[in-house]
């Protein structure tokens, strides 16, 4: 990593910052450096690939809008969405994050727990509209 902050954080702290292992953030910036050599002409990008997995991450874990986090890092929106869309699509692609599939879950020799969460709608009971208890009483008209 080139980024000194984050090399002075603890491993718990990293993991708070970013929400993962350190060990697999080294790998995921791995992929993405490897999926970066093979781009052909155009501009630079002014941030190094460990921001934009930081930026990607901020995304995700924070829920924060691209409006925030593109002046956080001193990009234009746009820029800051094609970056993580890069990210994204690029770390889809290798693989290597990806879920074990149904199969796989089934051969496994986990056994996972299953908490079932009754959330089914009850009615309220709510006077009629314009009944007498809901509504005041009118005032007499033959004054």
């Amino acid at each position: 990593m080139k980024d000194d902050s984050l090399e002075r954080l603890s491993d718990v702290q990293f993991r708070r910052l970013t929400g993962l292992k350190r060990a697999v953030f080294v790998k995921m910036l791995q992929v993405l450096h490897a999926a970066g050599k093979h781009r052909q002409g155009g501009n630079r990008h002014s941030l190094s690939l460990e921001k934009r997995l930081l930026m990607a991450l901020e995304y995700w874990r924070e829920y924060r809008t691209l409006f925030h986090i593109s002046h956080s890092y001193g990009l234009s929106e746009s820029a800051c969405c094609r970056s993580i869309r890069w990210v994204e699509d690029t770390l889809i692609k290798s693989g290597a994050f990806s879920l074990p599939g149904k199969k796989a879950l089934r051969t496994s020799e986990l056994e996972f727990g299953v908490v079932l969460v009754d959330a089914t709608e009850t009615p309220i009971e709510r006077p009629k509209k314009n009944s007498g208890v809901s509504t005041p009483v009118k005032r007499n008209a033959t004054r």
